[in-house]
């Protein structure tokens, strides 16, 4: 029989077990750099976007390493929000379930502390949860963090945006000097540079280039809008996609709210989430998002980071967020694994520079427009704005031919407008025609 490729990782046989049963056929390419290098105890740091299976990549080599026998805290993994604590929780939960005698922990806010601190009585191996709340519990003395022996920090950027760092500082400073660190980040921004050259000394450095993934399986698309417009662009949109699953993702917490009454006055139900919304409120939007009861989910960029919704088939930007490293970050909740994916990106003519800063970092559009309840395509938005230029050239060429009278009789303006039309419609058929004379003789 074939050898599976994740035995070349030397995983254990119960590891292989809970691949397989995840139909896992080929390591990604962040999981193929990133299982040698943990199990065999190096520190590294990841850069690497949600979706590139990045989570697999650190809990199957560490999980493999715990010692069932020993019931002490052994790993510990951190992530910025609730709610990606709780997939990685669920994630690592079925991973141990293939291998006896190990628990895992989930701690988060917005949960009941004294439950935790009872159900940690017997502590667990595996501890999976948000910084404060972690920290609560060493400080309660419910968790010995100080005996574990690696520890994953994912989404270090989004930490230092939500202003959890500190709390991690001090979680990471409990541990031994020799304790494994590995840390996981979109992006590695200079805020984050000190916690590196703290903990990490000549740490290996796994890189994922973002747009090269990302770009193989969605097709982008680019549709111009005016300002005041764009809801009833955004609707237009929506009529001529049939989506599994959609995002429509807005700038701010208001604008998504914005968009989703907008909708509803639209006759479309539609989910949101957001970090505007109360814990209760999020855990039971993001259980009906699950449960397939929307089709559509509008987000602030809070969906894009720190929450992984299954089964998107398309995305929507109604807005390009100002940082267009979150660009990256919302295209990637689509075409994920070996599923294809739609991203429209609306845009207006002052973002403009957005959209040079997005196709710098190595993204394609198809320039396109809603024409007769369809999307087409359309010409380059380049190529439209050289266009206009050109008009505006020939126009101010052709003006002086126009005779002007000093007296200015009625209807003066719109016969100097006419006669101005009649010259460059003259003036762009002989352009035209010295152009098809020079492509003839090249």
């Amino acid at each position: 029989m074939a050898k599976h490729p994740f035995e070349n990782f030397e995983l254990s046989s119960e590891m292989i077990a809970a691949v397989k049963d995840l139909n896992f056929n080929q390591p990604t390419e962040v999981q193929r750099r990133v299982i040698p290098k943990l199990t065999r105890g190096i520190n590294l740091i990841g850069q690497s976007q949600t979706g590139t299976g990045k989570s697999h990549s650190f809990l199957l080599p560490l999980i493999d390493k715990i010692d069932p026998a020993l019931h002490e805290p052994q790993i510990i993994i951190l992530a910025p929000t609730r709610e990606l604590a709780k997939q990685l929780y669920e994630a690592a939960a079925h991973l141990v379930s293939f291998k006896k005698n190990i628990k895992v922990g989930l701690y988060i806010g917005g949960t009941d502390k004294q439950k935790d601190i009872l159900k940690s009585k017997v502590e667990p191996q595996l501890i999976v949860g948000t910084p404060n709340r972690i920290n609560d519990m060493a400080a309660e003395n419910a968790l010995k963090l100080h005996l574990a022996k690696s520890i994953v920090i994912d989404e270090a950027d989004l930490m230092i945006d939500l202003g959890f760092m500190p709390a991690v500082d001090t979680i990471a400073s409990r541990l031994g000097e020799d304790a494994q660190l590995a840390v996981f980040s979109a992006t590695i921004p200079k805020a984050l540079h000190p916690f590196l050259n703290k903990y990490l000394a000549q740490p290996e450095f796994v890189q994922i280039d973002p747009a090269e993934r990302t770009n193989k399986n969605i097709e982008f698309y680019l549709i111009p809008t005016k300002s005041n417009d764009r809801k009833e662009k955004l609707f237009e949109v929506m009529q001529t996609i049939n989506p599994y699953l959609c995002i429509i993702f807005a700038n701010s917490r208001e604008h998504a709210d914005e968009v989703l009454g907008f909708l509803a006055d639209k006759g479309v139900k539609a989910g949101i989430i957001h970090g505007g919304l109360a814990p209760r409120e999020r855990t039971q939007q993001m259980k009906r998002i699950k449960q397939l009861d929307f089709q559509y989910v509008v987000a602030s960029d809070l969906a894009s980071r720190g929450i992984d919704i299954e089964g998107v088939s398309h995305v929507i930007n109604y807005e390009i967020s100002k940082d267009v490293d979150f660009f990256t970050h919302r295209v990637g909740r689509t075409g994920r694994g070996s599923y294809q994916g739609t991203a429209i990106t609306l845009y207006t003519p002052d973002e403009e520079d957005l959209i040079n800063q997005i196709t710098a970092k190595g993204f394609t559009f198809i320039h396109a427009d809603v024409k007769a309840g369809e999307i087409k395509e359309i010409k380059d938005r380049t190529q439209r704005a050289g266009r206009k230029k050109q008009e505006d050239n020939i126009e101010q060429s052709l003006k002086h031919k126009v005779k002007s009278k000093k007296k200015v009789k009625p209807g003066y303006k719109r016969k100097f407008r006419y006669e101005l039309d009649q010259l460059k419609r003259n003036e762009k058929k002989a352009h035209a025609k010295r152009t098809n004379r020079e492509a003839r003789k090249k």
